[in-house]
């Protein structure tokens, strides 16, 4: 009898031990769960049609822009949200507060310098041509021509638009078609609707490698910097992000990032 009591006790605190250490476990993850929601967040609009920098895979945005963010966020101890707009929405939800930031493969350039503040840079592009594989096009200076007709796709308020439109002058609006995302002006181009898409050079890769027919110029038409942009009045959140941002370069954990995503490419 003894014995069995002794069993039966034993049992028993091995129970409430065991229950002790699930209520410490639980609390444990309610303190965490708890600290993350407490974490500020930090809104990133994208544009999610631009590989390598922001695409999808399944339904999550990837990229180089997605990791460098995420990798900012960290940093800042914050949560990264990333909304997916219209490209030629996005300085206009900074502005007027609905996003924290924009970050989609977005050039640094004078007019965008008058509605928003700009980070450093945090990597090079270049604005490259994608023609049919046939095409007489050799260079921009052919579509820039005098007396040429060729028709130009371009990803509407890009500086692929911008440059082509402020080259072409008043022909352009004959000559130059926007398009909501680069991927419907690439489909333009393979349909025969355009004759070149002007589109920055590691998009314009990925788009060349998923059709059939088409090729990028050797020459490139424009060269420029990327960065994160601000509303102007939020110079707070802009300082800290560009604060992390010079961490993130200064360790290499940014050319990392866009080596993972270009180097294989």
């Amino acid at each position: 009898m003894k014995k069995i009591l002794a069993i039966v006790l034993a049992v028993a605190m091995i129970a409430s031990v065991a229950m002790l250490a699930g209520c410490g476990q639980s609390k444990q993850n309610d303190a965490a769960a708890t600290a993350d929601s407490a974490k500020e967040t930090l809104t990133m609009a994208t544009n999610a049609y631009f590989p390598p920098y922001e695409y999808y895979e399944g339904d999550k945005i990837i990229g180089i822009d997605a990791e460098v963010a995420q990798a900012i966020a960290d940093k800042l101890g914050m949560e990264l949200k990333i909304v997916d707009i219209e490209f030629d929405s996005i300085i206009t939800g900074v502005q007027t507060g609905k996003y924290d930031m924009g970050m989609a493969g977005m050039t640094v350039t004078d007019e965008r310098k008058q509605s928003v503040d700009f980070s450093d840079s945090y990597a090079t592009g270049i604005q490259s041509v994608i023609v049919p594989e046939n095409s007489p096009i050799t260079s921009v200076d052919d579509i820039l021509a005098e007396g040429a007709t060729y028709k130009v796709g371009v990803q509407l308020s890009t500086t692929g638009d911008i440059y082509i439109s402020d080259d072409l002058g008043d022909a352009a609006a004959e000559r130059v078609t926007q398009f909501q995302t680069g991927n419907d002006a690439v489909a333009a181009l393979s349909s025969g609707k355009v004759d070149a898409v002007i589109i920055d050079n590691e998009p314009a890769k990925s788009y060349v490698a998923a059709s059939t027919g088409l090729k990028i110029l050797d020459t490139e038409y424009v060269s420029e910097d990327y960065a994160i942009c601000f509303a102007k009045d939020n110079t707070a959140l802009k300082d800290k992000v560009n604060g992390a941002l010079k961490e993130l370069i200064a360790d290499g954990t940014v050319k990392g990032i866009v080596d993972k995503y270009i180097s294989a490419k």
